[in-house]
């Protein structure tokens, strides 16, 4: 399954991020003009997921996992 931020939202008009869901984990893609970031999380690695929901405007999904820390902005 995969995700797609929204184009409307700030910084990512050109390179939306992306979270695909897979078997036993996720893949985190945010992608940048010269250089982008591919991050891999085991489900069972998973320490933490929080979702910030503004009122007006687009959410941010961060994971947390084995110290490293992953946001994505631009979801509804």
């Amino acid at each position: 399954m995969k995700f797609t931020a929204s184009r409307l939202s700030s910084d990512n008009q050109l390179f939306p991020p992306e979270i695909h869901i897979e078997g036993s984990g996720i893949i985190v893609k945010i992608p940048g003009l010269f250089k982008g970031k591919s991050e891999y999380l085991d489900f069972g690695k998973i320490s933490n997921v929080s979702v910030e929901t503004p009122m007006i405007g687009y959410s941010t999904i961060t994971f947390k996992a084995a110290g490293a820390k992953v946001a994505a902005h631009g979801f509804t």
